[in-house]
């Protein structure tokens, strides 16, 4: 191989004529290079020895002059990738040499792994063990991961349960320490076991009326309460600046307004000792219904103590002092009552716009009332009748004074003008807070008008939009009434175009609670759902949505494809036919279902499409199931999957497959042609002219003739 090489790509060396030792030699001139000779056959080449000689007789004499030229080099790559592949071949020369010595020497290349034959129903069995091993592999793993889950759970419970414990130990330790420092400081806090103890017949009695504990966002009871408490604070916060002011404390009316004064002064004292401490409060989580836990933890916090300072009787001051209502501003401060009492009345009332719009009225009117008492008080500094401008003393004083307010702050004009400097300035804060108070009194009074409105703005807005739509392409008028009636008894029907937009903002299981309520009655009735799971009858609940026609409409048409199932929740439907659906059959009231067939049964042979016409008798309001849904509701629940498609079975049944009419349609159309005429006695002799008849075999037999001749 080496020799071939050589032979291949070997450059002979030029050689040079013989000159004259007498003449010099001129410079020599490097011949060209031969055409490599191509390589001779296995017979053709000479021995070594040989080869040898011949070099020998090449080689120049002592009277020629041999010139050393580099070898020629015509591409330095092939020269640099020719020398790597003689030096390869020469070392895998070697190592195959030594591998003849040692016939156990190992080969340089990488054997390739022994692929096992294996015939047909080994190789199925060898698939199967792998799949079953494969599958034991991994509910192997699957188990170990939810072990490892279990135990990776129950470590965090383990660690948040002692977190909860440390943070429960610190917390009584710091609640210890706050109550010895309370202790020792040098006013401690009230201690009420005393009072508790003369009190607890009484509260065990109530127990009876108002139970353990109370719900403050549910009961009603509570509400109706905080109405009588809401009455007492008005009282106090009405009266107490006009007692202060105008001359109403007489002889004749002081007693009145004692009593008066006592009985608010008992409601707020019932208040606090038996309705707060009865009220139900959250914590981590958990509703805290417990009498036991309610009470302290009302007694700790800042309306507790705003509660008790509301009630301390200062009134006792006016034995020595006189009687005046201003040992009675103390009871402004259970103004919280008033706003849980506004919170709470909205939460249950249908119409919680006409509590705000009364609220915003009942602000302006304490806004005039105020300011008619600082009114009189200034014309009590300036003097009574001293000027124009001032109260002069005629009629009654308070009705005077909230007229002057009343045009004084909403700026109608016509008012005496100031002349002193203390005039000018309290008419002028007059202007400034009239303008401020009653544009913010207007713009929320418009937010609640707003907020009432919202809806039927929304709807106008739709049908408007809906209408220029339809004026815009040129709709037909009849279309276009028809279009305003559904959107006016839509509107009318249900207080909404879309109920689903309302329900897609509630967690699912206030949805699932409103659904049930609503509907689950109707739903459990119908006859095709009897004998399903109850939970399946709730997830299509949810599926359910509200869709309204108008008298005429046609719901479902015969031969159309069914991709829904109705259910009317109130109204009347119409199953109809003849030539112009003149034909009433029957009439479906609420509650009853229909298109069901189409939805149970597959497309095969017509199956999903309608049997029948459905008209709509009037106004109807129905509940429509797409057939999708009830697919993906029917795959967790294969019980009930089981007796709907043998309920539609039997519907199926009852009235006729579809591919049965089709085939009795059928025969009666070729019914028209009469019967096919039976074929001649001759032809039946020669099998016929059809396929395989006579004709056929003679050209069968003529082929066979011409491929034996060939």
């Amino acid at each position: 191989m080496l020799g071939k090489l050589k032979a291949l790509f070997s450059v002979p060396e030029p050689t040079l004529k013989p000159t004259n030792t007498a003449t010099p030699a001129p410079a020599s001139i490097t011949a060209p290079a031969p055409a490599p000779i191509p390589p001779a056959k296995e017979e053709d080449k000479p021995s070594e020895k040989q080869a040898e000689e011949k070099e020998e007789d090449a080689r120049p004499t002592g009277n020629e002059v041999q010139a050393p030229l580099p070898p020629v080099v015509y591409s330095r790559y092939v020269d640099d990738t020719l020398r790597e592949v003689v030096k390869d071949l020469r070392k895998r020369t070697k190592i195959y040499k030594e591998k003849v010595i040692d016939p156990y020497a190992t080969s340089p290349e990488i054997s390739p792994p022994v692929t096992p034959v294996l015939r047909k129903p080994d190789y199925l069995r060898k698939q199967e063990m792998d799949r079953i091993q494969a599958e034991e592999e991994a509910i192997k793993k699957a188990e170990a991961d939810a072990i490892k889950a279990v135990e990776m759970a129950k470590k965090k419970e383990e660690k948040a349960k002692a977190e909860a414990e440390k943070k429960e130990a610190e917390r009584l330790k710091k609640e210890e320490e706050a109550k010895a420092a309370r202790d020792a400081s040098f006013c401690p806090m009230i201690s009420f076991s005393f009072i508790d103890t003369i009190l607890k017949p009484i509260e065990d009695a109530m127990d009876t009326v108002l139970g353990n504990t109370i719900d403050p966002f549910t009961d009603r009871r509570y509400i109706g309460w905080l109405t009588v408490v809401s009455v007492a604070f008005n009282y106090n916060i009405w009266f107490t600046p006009v007692r202060l002011v105008f001359p109403f404390h007489t002889p004749v009316t002081i007693p009145f307004w004692i009593i008066a004064d006592i009985l608010v002064d008992i409601v707020n004292v019932i208040d606090i000792i038996i309705w707060k401490p009865r009220l139900q409060f959250v914590k981590r989580g958990d509703i805290i219904k417990e009498r036991s836990v309610t009470k302290p933890h009302y007694r700790e916090t800042t309306r507790f103590r705003m509660d008790m300072m509301s009630i301390v009787p200062f009134d006792l001051l006016g034995v020595l002092f006189g009687f005046s209502a201003i040992y009675r501003l103390n009871r402004l401060l259970r103004i919280e009552s008033f706003f849980e009492f506004s919170d709470r009345l909205e939460s249950i009332m249908a119409k919680a716009y006409i509590w705000r719009v009364g609220r915003t009225i009942g602000y302006l009117l304490f806004m005039l009332h105020l300011n008619a008492c600082f009114y009189y008080v200034a014309s009590e500094y300036l003097g009574i009748n001293s000027s124009k401008w001032v109260y002069n003393g005629e009629g009654t004083a308070y009705l005077r004074c909230y007229y002057f307010a009343v045009r004084s702050l909403i700026n109608i004009g016509g008012l005496p003008e100031p002349t002193s400097v203390s005039e000018i300035c309290f008419q002028m804060t007059n202007f400034f807070i009239g303008v401020f108070v009653f544009s913010s009194l207007i713009g929320q009074m418009r937010d609640v008008i707003g907020a009432a409105t919202q809806g039927q703005t929304y709807f106008r807005a739709s049908m408007d939009g809906c209408v220029a739509y339809m004026n815009m392409f040129t709709i037909p008028d009849l279309v276009q009434n028809r279009v305003r009636t559904w959107y006016n008894y839509t509107w009318d029907a249900q207080g909404m175009l879309d109920e689903s937009m309302l329900l897609e903002t509630m967690p699912l299981v206030m949805r699932t609670a409103i659904g049930v309520d609503i509907n689950f009655a109707t739903f459990d009735k119908i006859a095709l759902f009897q004998g399903c799971d109850k939970q399946m009858l709730v997830d299509m609940l949810l599926r359910l949505k509200s869709i309204i026609y108008l008298p005429g409409d046609f719901v479902v048409q015969k031969g159309d494809i069914g991709k829904e199932m109705y259910i009317i929740k109130g109204g009347e439907v119409q199953v109809v036919g003849g030539p112009d659906n003149s034909i009433v059959f029957v009439t479906l009231k609420a509650g009853s279902v229909f298109g069901e067939i189409s939805l149970l049964q597959s497309a095969k042979d017509g199956g999903n499409r309608r049997t029948a016409n459905v008209k709509a008798h009037g106004f109807v309001n129905l509940f429509v199931l797409d057939k999708k849904d009830l697919v993906d509701i029917l795959v967790h629940y294969p019980n009930s999957q089981k007796v709907l498609a043998k309920k539609g079975r039997k519907l199926m049944k009852a009235k006729g497959p579809a591919g049965a009419n089709i085939e009795r349609d059928k025969k009666k159309g070729m019914m028209l042609f009469g019967p096919k005429p039976p074929t001649p006695k001759m032809a039946r002799m020669f099998g016929g002219f059809g396929k395989g008849g006579f004709l056929e075999k003679l050209k069968a037999a003529q082929a066979k003739n011409q491929e034996e001749n060939q």
